[in-house]
């Protein structure tokens, strides 16, 4: 019997632990045609830098499309096309999202807007042929930020990565660099 691929994965830890590298090392033993949906924005000259040491990374066959926020729209568009897809990462495009919030709004209506945001983005990725892997930073482990803006931003990372895990077939947390599998079993 044909051991069938993983639909979705995520990939969570902290900053710095390893979780894009492993999501590329992954993405690589699953496929040659890999789709890399790059959520940064290059706003300052640090992250240039940043962004520019994760594109040396990857493979030149590999193709990148920079996308800040429809992410959805992307992988509904390539996901016939490729045979895994990398978002890298939900952390950004949170952030992201968050930066269009304007405080005269309801936070509750913003929250359910993004967490649309998230389901729309799910749906596609177990739509599509692809596997899709998703890159995000683990935020139940850190400490309580000091102002509501932070606040606000670590529960709705916390909501969406709880989403994604709950219909992914695997989920990996890095730790210093090593991959911990917390759900699924990647023999299967």
């Amino acid at each position: 019997m044909e051991k069938q691929k993983p639909k979705l994965i995520l990939i969570t830890g902290g900053a710095r632990s390893g979780k894009s590298s492993f999501a590329e090392s992954l993405a690589q033993k699953m496929g040659e045609n890999i789709i890399y949906i790059a959520t940064a924005q290059a706003l300052d000259k640090e992250m240039r830098e940043r962004i520019a040491e994760h594109r040396k990374r990857r493979p030149k066959n590999w193709q990148t499309v920079e996308e800040t926020v429809q992410v959805d729209k992307v992988i509904k568009k390539v996901g016939t096309q490729t045979e895994v897809i990398i978002i890298d990462c939900m952390a950004l495009l949170i952030s992201n999202l968050i930066s269009d919030f304007n405080e005269k709004s309801s936070k509750d209506i913003f929250a359910s807007k993004v967490q649309e945001k998230i389901e729309h983005i799910m749906e596609a990725s177990l739509k599509c042929q692809a596997t899709v892997i998703i890159v995000t930073n683990e935020v139940g482990s850190g400490l309580v930020p000091i102002n509501p803006t932070g606040r606000f931003y670590r529960d709705i990372l916390g909501q969406a990565n709880q989403s994604i895990a709950r219909n992914a077939d695997l989920v990996y947390l890095l730790v210093a660099g090593i991959p911990l599998l917390i759900k699924g079993n990647k023999d299967e």
